[in-house]
This record gives C-alpha cells, sequence and structure tokens, in this order.
C-alpha cells in the first residue's frame, strides 16, 4: 500500500468518525486541516480575527453537512470550498458596512505618509494588497488560490466549482485588473489634483 492511499484510508476513517458526531474524528480533522483553511481566509479577508472566526465557522458548517461530502474530490478541496464561501460571505457583508469614501480615505493617507513612492510599484507589497481589495471578489480570489496558496487551475476550478477554461480565463482577468487597479492607484497619488 502506498503512503498516497494510507493517507487516503486514515482520513476516509475520521471522515466516517466526523459522520458519526465523533468529537476526537473532529479534532484531528480540524488539526489536520486548520492551518492551511485559516490561511485561506486570512488571505481573502485580510484581517485576522474575521479570518479565524470564518475558519471556525467553516469547520462547524462542515461538521454540520459532512454527509454531503461524496468523496468525489479530496476532503481539502471540499472543506477549502466551504472557507472560501464563507470568506466572500464573509466580505461581502463587510464591504456592504463599508462606504466608498472610508475606503479611498485610507488610500490617501496611506499615500501621504509614504514619501518614496515613486518606486516601482510591482515590488512594493503594500500597493499590491491595496489594489486586491479594490479588485472584484472573484478576481481576489482567483489570484489568492492560485499566487499565495499555490494551486494550480485544476485545483482551484474544482474549489470554486467552475470549468478549467472559466479558472484559466479568470485568473488571466483577474492579473489584469489587479494591473490596471495599481496603475489607477498610481495616478491617484502622484497626480492627486486630477483625481
Amino acid at each position: 500500500m502506498t503512503g498516497e492511499s494510507k493517507i487516503h484510508d486514515i482520513h476516509q476513517d475520521l471522515i466516517e468518525g466526523c459522520r458519526n458526531n465523533d468529537r476526537k474524528a473532529q479534532v484531528r480533522i480540524y488539526e489536520l486541516y486548520y492551518k492551511a483553511m485559516y490561511n485561506t481566509s486570512y488571505r481573502i479577508l485580510n484581517n485576522a480575527a474575521e479570518a479565524e472566526d470564518t475558519m471556525q465557522e467553516a469547520f462547524l458548517d462542515a461538521f454540520r453537512k459532512i454527509d454531503s461530502y461524496k468523496g468525489s474530490g479530496s476532503f481539502g478541496s471540499w472543506l477549502k470550498k466551504i472557507v472560501v464561501n464563507k470568506s466572500l460571505d464573509k466580505l461581502r457583508i463587510r464591504k456592504e458596512t463599508e462606504s466608498l469614501e472610508e475606503q479611498e480615505m485610507e488610500i490617501e493617507d496611506a499615500a501621504e505618509t509614504d514619501d518614496s513612492y515613486a518606486g516601482n510599484v510591482f515590488n512594493r507589497l503594500e500597493d499590491v494588497a491595496r489594489a486586491m481589495e479594490m479588485i472584484p471578489d472573484q478576481y481576489r480570489i482567483i489570484l489568492s488560490l492560485y499566487l499565495l496558496e499555490g494551486y494550480d487551475h485544476e485545483e482551484i476550478a474544482e474549489i470554486l466549482n467552475i470549468s478549467y477554461n472559466n479558472a484559466r480565463t479568470r485568473y488571466a482577468r483577474a492579473k489584469q485588473r489587479l494591473l490596471n487597479e495599481i496603475g489607477k492607484q498610481r495616478e491617484k497619488l502622484i497626480n492627486p489634483i486630477n483625481n
């Protein structure tokens, strides 16, 4: 028996334990996946407390909905899809409560504190992070999963329940949208009077 199939058998036993509401199996599943799920949520929400809460809620949902996991894909992918969806829901709620004006003020405040902005914008992580906050959710998720989480297009397609070609197309569009947003922000910071 290969190591990979052994791991799959161990996880299958744990999943079956979760289906039977076995607390030890739930704790073990949590221990195996919590760090990856937290990182995924954090990269979407960019807020440690919200990511922690969202990850916890996702595990609770997963344990409640464990019977809907049919085993057609990996358990980790199924769980990650729950985390991604929960994170997107939290992000939508957050965006509904924030005004666009507040977001613009944050960008302007950050620009005023940075006298050396003329450096290469693509090497500045805070510029990329700020731009990531401004692009639509579907693009931010694709970029986060591909660039930060290290998933390939096939895995992303599975996580988001879209086709492989759709995942590749969304990634290409997301990358272009991010570059455009970085350019817009740079222009605002360089010529604030015209914007």
